[in-house]
C-alpha cells in the first residue's frame, strides 16, 4: 500500500545564511508533531511567533522564551508542535511529576516548565465565550481537557497538579477542524465559556488525548483576566500591544460552530512541513559555505504499519544540486531529485523514524517542496 503526503520543508534560508535547527527524537519521544493550543497560545506556539525571523532563524526577543530556548534548544520552537507523551495514555497526576506540566514531563521542552512572570500573555474577559484553536498537525480523534489555575496558584513557582481547579472547565471531543492538517493555518476549533470569578495571571492548561493510541499532548497558555478580548503582548521586538482595561461584554454561546477563526497574524517564514498523516519528511540545513551547504531529510512513518521501503522526492526553485548523498539512494537529474532507502534503513515501523543527508552546490538557496513515500 502506497502512503503519501505532500510536505513542505521546515526552513528558509537566505542567501548568506542557511540556518537550520530540526532535531527528531524516536522511542518514548517519537518525532511525530500533531499539535498545540494557539488560541490561547501555549507557551511554545507564542514563542515560535516571537521569534520567526526574515531568514527562518528563530530568536526569540521575549526573555522568558529566551531563557526557555536556552535550557531547551531552538528545536523545542521549530517543533512547537510537539510536547507530548508517547505513553502518557491519558495519566496525568502521577504520571507528570508536579513542576513539569507544561513540559508534559517531556526533557525536550523542560525551559517551558519555568516559573517567570514575563511570558507571552492573551489577555482575556472571565466568564466570556472565547473560540479556542488547536492545531491539528496531525489528524487524530480524542478529546481536548482545559484546566484553569486556582486563585493562590503564583507565576513564581513551578505548576504543581495542586494548583489547578479539579475539574476542566472545558471538555471537547472530536471538534471540527479548518484548514490543510500539517500547516500553521490548519486547526480544530471549538467554542467554550472561560471559567467565571476569575482575575489577574493565570494558566490556562491543556490536554489532549488520543483515543486511537497513548499519546496525549500537553501545554500551559499564560493568560491575564483583565477584561482583555485575546489579546497578545509580549511577542516580537514590540512585546505586542497593551488590552483596554475595561471588561469586553460577553456574548451568548453560539449554537454552531463559528464561520470563521482568525488564523495567526503574524505570517510565519518558516512553515511545518504539511502532511496527511501517512508519510512526512523534515528538511533542514546543518551546516553551509559559500557556494554550497550540507543537508538532511528525516522521514517519518504516520501509519499503522511497517513500512519496507520509502522514497523522497523534491525539485530545487533555484538550480541548487547535490554533489552527494548518504542513508539514501540517489537518482534523478538536474534539479529533480529523487532519495529512496538505503539496504540497511528501508524498514520504518509505525511512527519511525530515518534520516539520510547530502552536500549540495548552491549559489542561492530557496524553499524546496518535499514529497515522501512508504510502500
Amino acid at each position: 500500500m502506497s502512503h503519501r503526503s505532500r510536505t513542505a520543508a521546515l526552513l528558509t534560508a537566505a542567501a548568506t545564511l542557511l540556518v537550520g535547527a530540526v532535531a527528531l527524537t524516536t522511542g518514548s519521544e517519537p518525532a511525530a508533531a500533531h499539535g498545540a493550543a494557539m488560541t490561547p497560545g501555549s507557551r511554545t506556539f507564542l514563542c515560535w511567533k516571537d521569534g520567526l525571523t526574515g531568514t527562518g532563524e528563530i530568536r526569540p526577543n521575549n526573555p522568558a522564551c529566551s531563557a526557555a530556548v536556552a535550557q531547551s534548544g531552538a528545536n523545542s520552537l521549530y517543533n512547537w508542535f510537539s510536547v507530548l507523551r508517547s505513553d502518557a495514555g491519558g495519566r496525568t497526576v502521577g504520571f507528570i511529576p508536579d513542576g513539569k506540566l507544561c513540559s508534559g514531563g517531556n526533557p525536550g521542552y523542560s525551559g517551558y516548565d519555568l516559573a517567570r512572570t514575563d511570558w507571552p500573555l492573551t489577555h482575556l474577559t472571565a466568564g466570556s465565550r472565547l473560540d479556542f484553536t488547536y492545531s491539528n498537525w496531525a489528524h487524530h480523534p480524542g478529546t481536548f481537557y482545559f484546566y484553569v489555575t486556582k486563585d493562590s496558584w503564583s507565576p513564581t513557582r513551578p505548576l504543581a497538579w495542586s494548583d489547578l481547579e479539579e475539574q476542566p472547565f472545558l471538555t471537547v471531543t472530536n471538534p471540527p477542524q479548518r484548514g490543510a492538517v500539517g500547516t500553521n493555518e490548519g486547526h480544530y476549533y471549538f467554542s467554550g465559556t472561560l471559567p467565571a470569578n476569575k482575575s489577574g495571571r493565570h494558566i490556562i492548561y491543556s490536554r489532549w488525548v488520543r483515543s486511537d493510541s497513548q499519546e496525549n499532548f500537553f501545554g500551559c497558555s499564560d493568560v491575564a483576566f483583565d477584561g482583555g478580548n485575546g489579546e497578545v503582548t509580549g511577542v516580537g521586538p514590540g512585546g505586542g500591544t497593551p488590552p483596554p482595561t475595561t471588561p469586553a461584554p460577553t456574548t451568548p454561546a453560539p449554537t454552531t460552530p463559528p464561520p470563521t477563526t482568525p488564523a495567526p497574524t503574524t505570517p510565519p517564514p518558516t512553515t511545518p512541513p504539511p502532511h496527511s498523516g501517512d508519510c512526512m519528511a523534515v528538511y533542514k540545513v546543518v551546516n553551509s559555505w559559500p557556494g554550497g551547504f550540507q543537508g538532511e531529510v528525516t522521514v517519518m512513518n504516520h501509519t499503522r504499519s511497517t513500512w519496507s521501503g520509502w522514497t523522497a522526492t523534491w525539485t530545487w526553485p533555484s538550480g541548487q544540486t547535490i554533489t552527494n548523498a548518504w542513508n539514501g539512494t540517489l537518482s534523478g537529474s538536474g534539479s529533480s531529485v529523487t532519495v529512496a532507502n538505503a539496504a540497511w534503513n528501508g524498514t520504518l515501523a509505525p511512527e519511525g523514524t530515518t534520516t539520510f543527508g547530502f552536500t549540495a552546490n548552491a549559489t542561492t538557496n530557496t524553499l524546496p517542496t518535499v514529497s515522501c513515500t512508504g510502500r
